[in-house]
């Protein structure tokens, strides 16, 4: 897929990448960005070079064949949200990517943004950093929902996409100071004592990685979660 469909996405939306070299070329990474529209699962895992991106999608898209056979393609894996606590098993599905060495992409406003501003992160991918001792690499999404605004089913051509990678991103965890993967935070855990940071700790890291993700889009912050009702205006 990448061989085929990169070249076609530089040369009809003239996408422009930045910080490429701040992706680990091994091991495990988060790569936490904003979720301006269905087409920025396209871009992401599309510009990281001999690397899979992993996204956690829902279940419901491997029930067809119409929709399985991309998805699997794509390094998707499925999540099953039905019944029980679907937010757990989401974690415990992302955390097995990690375990693997691999890529995982997530959105951390948890949903795509019901308009041009970037929304309040969920605590999810500070969880996942600090319990599975992994780099999150921040990023920005520029111009995906010009390409395909909400509610659109197609694309739109000759549109300028830039993606934009940060550097890893900095928190306190137990008084100390870290910088997600470099030292490992799972060695800062241990030699702390404690097993598992609070939950003001990993709200201040959520908050953390969503202001580099600001500074990255360019977008305004609001500081209250997207919310699942799509909107057609870009207000």
């Amino acid at each position: 897929m990448k061989a085929i469909l990169g070249p076609l996405l530089h040369l009809l939306w003239r996408t422009k990448v930045e910080g490429r070299t701040n992706v680990p070329t091994d091991g495990p990474v988060i790569l936490a960005a904003n979720h301006q529209s269905f087409c920025d699962s396209f871009f992401l895992p599309l510009v990281v070079r001999r690397r899979r991106v992993t996204y956690v999608a829902k279940a419901e898209y491997f029930e067809s064949w119409k929709t399985a056979w991309f998805f699997r393609a794509a390094g998707q894996i499925p999540m099953n949200r039905r019944g029980g606590d679907a937010s757990q098993r989401a974690l415990d599905t992302a955390r097995g990517v990690l375990e693997s060495g691999d890529i995982l992409a997530i959105y951390p406003e948890g949903t795509r943004s019901p308009d041009i501003r970037l929304h309040k992160g969920k605590t999810g991918v500070a969880r996942l950093a600090i319990g599975c001792g992994v780099t999150v690499i921040p990023v920005g999404l520029l111009g995906t929902r010009e390409v395909q605004p909400p509610g659109s089913m197609t694309m739109r051509p000759l549109r300028r996409v830039t993606v934009r990678f940060g550097s890893p991103v900095s928190y306190e965890f137990d008084g100390k100071r870290h910088t997600t993967g470099e030292g490992g935070p799972a060695a800062g855990v241990n030699a702390g004592g404690r097993d598992e940071p609070d939950q003001a700790e990993l709200r201040a890291l959520a908050d953390a990685i969503m202001a580099d993700i600001a500074a990255l889009s360019g977008q305004e912050y609001v500081d209250e979660y997207a919310s699942r009702k799509r909107v057609s205006s870009d207000t």
